[in-house]
């Protein structure tokens, strides 16, 4: 090779985006044959993705996306051209069906029969399960996940899991094939799937990877992304107030709501729509018949405004990691304004204990009240001791409620948590999936007076629902009436605390 052609090899070895509209053909929705450029949703992919290697060496990713965006297309070109750039290197797809298997392998044969041949590898092995590249000791391998033990006994670099929330033997696959990829540079497993409900593999695996608790990156992707998806608008096309409410949120136009409506009656049920179609990751995991304590309508409302000057006491809820288990969180709140969402993962109860120090010893903004889950009484104890009592109140869960009509304390808090968001003043919170999707874990049922009771954590865990610390968080916020101080006061307790955090038992007893 020249230097130009050597030029050209490498950029193509090196830039996908650009080997993808060079080398890559795909069929379009309306069967033509085209080059493979990247749209939206892809380009979004493949820069996090890229900056995950940049971060840890390897991508872990779980795509969350609704029907016909383009995922699965971009997996299969990223690793056609990963596998025939390697030596040794072995990609492995498993879907949830035979169809959707041959699907795959099908785009992955259609990415190598239309590759030029200055980069198209020598083919040894080529058959419905099967593509080899004998001078690179390089190729693929498929399976469906309807059979245990797929792919069990073999060294994967890259793992393709298509439509992962319909594998019928998920936890075995877990356990099995996604154990044979190591933690090695450059290996990859990506996980892509629409909703199927909640407690399966690939929820708890998105509530594992939202929340922080595994390396697995979720990505997701709202279905107004695709350009396609639009239509044009009836001339007696009229929005509910629902629909103006929905379409303001995402910053739509009218022919994508035309479509999202032609959608809806074509799915004949709502919600079905925004498990196939989500506009967020929490609404994809709605099941059709299930209600939750706190409706999706008040919270997307809460997202998606903003309170320019609140007014009125700031207090913080911080939901530790007693049993160390589940993450811990804190968020601010201020009259109609939650703020400042913060998570933290393997944290002791003295790690806990500096984190609410760093808050409550925080000018901008002033802290007036903390209120703690009591099940964390070490990390409160010794706020007491450092001085803190007076702006630390232990919230019992179980404990006795304010307000008679609710079962207990969480239920209460929870219950009030629910009136401010559903309050005629709107309220913020922050725009952030996880919490959204806390807000909505919980269910309800009713007692004998007709008043809701929300579900316990407990109920919540058989049903392989996390623990929601980010909504517990804010829920504390509301465990009290909290007075606003005055200058004066916020001086006098500020000076008690240092005088308490200063003193030293030992000196005072004369052995320092």
């Amino acid at each position: 090779m020249n230097d130009r052609e050597r030029e050209i090899r490498q950029r193509l070895k090196d830039d996908f985006q650009h080997y993808a509209a060079k080398c890559l053909k795909i069929r379009t929705k309306a069967g033509t044959i085209v080059p493979f450029a990247l749209n939206r949703v892809q380009l979004y992919i493949h820069q996090l993705l890229a900056e995950q290697i940049e971060r840890i060496g390897r991508v872990r990713a779980i795509l969350l996306k609704g029907r016909q965006q383009g995922c699965s297309t971009y997996v299969e070109g990223r690793y056609y051209w990963i596998t025939t750039h390697r030596f040794g290197w072995r990609t492995f797809i498993l879907t949830h069906e035979d169809p959707a298997t041959q699907n795959l392998f099908e785009m992955a044969n259609r990415y190598h029969e239309n590759c030029p041949r200055l980069v198209r590898p020598s083919t040894g092995i080529s058959n419905a399960k099967e593509l080899l590249f004998d001078k690179l000791d390089s190729g693929y391998k498929i399976g469906t996940a309807k059979t245990k033990g797929t792919g069990r006994s073999a060294t994967i670099q890259c793992f393709h899991g298509s439509e992962v929330a319909w594998w019928p033997n998920a936890d075995s696959h877990a356990g099995g094939i996604m154990q044979a990829i190591p933690d090695e540079p450059g290996t990859e497993v990506i996980l892509e799937s629409t909703a199927n409900g909640l407690g399966n593999f690939f929820h708890r695996s998105w509530q594992d990877a939202e929340s922080g608790k595994s390396e697995y990156l979720p990505i997701f992707i709202p279905w107004y992304w695709q350009q396609e998806y639009r239509r044009a608008v009836p001339f007696d096309f009229m929005l509910e107030p629902d629909d103006q409410e929905y379409m303001d949120a995402y910053g739509l136009d009218l022919e994508q709501m035309a479509w999202r409506r032609a959608k809806i009656v074509e799915l004949k049920d709502p919600l079905l729509f925004k498990q196939e179609y989500p506009a967020t990751a929490a609404e994809a995991f709605q099941v059709t018949g299930e209600e939750t304590f706190i409706k999706p309508g008040c919270i997307l409302r809460a997202r998606k405004y903003t309170v320019t000057d609140p007014s009125g006491p700031v207090v913080v809820g911080f939901d530790p990691d007693a049993a160390g288990k589940d993450g811990a969180s804190t968020i601010y709140r201020k009259g109609r304004c939650a703020f400042n969402l913060q998570r933290y993962h393997k944290h002791d109860a003295m790690a806990h204990v500096g984190t609410a120090k760093v808050i409550l010893e925080s000018k901008d903004p002033y802290v007036d009240m903390m209120f703690i889950d009591a099940s964390a009484d070490g990390v409160i104890s010794r706020l007491w001791e450092m001085g803190y009592k007076k702006r630390v109140r232990a919230i019992h869960f179980g404990g006795a409620a304010l307000n008679e009509k609710y079962k207990n304390k969480r239920n209460e808090i929870w219950g009030l948590m629910d009136d401010w968001l559903n309050d005629e003043l709107p309220v913020s919170i922050p725009d952030d999936d996880n919490l959204h999707a806390d807000l909505m874990g919980p269910r309800f049922k009713y007692d004998s007076n007709h008043n809701k009771v929300l579900e316990s954590k407990e109920s919540m865990r058989n049903r392989n629902v996390r623990s929601p610390n980010d909504a517990d968080a804010l829920a504390l916020t509301f465990s009290e009436p909290v007075r606003q101080k005055t200058e004066l006061e916020l001086a006098q307790e500020r000076l008690a605390e240092q005088n308490q955090e200063d003193y030293d038992p030992l000196r005072a007893m004369g052995y320092r």
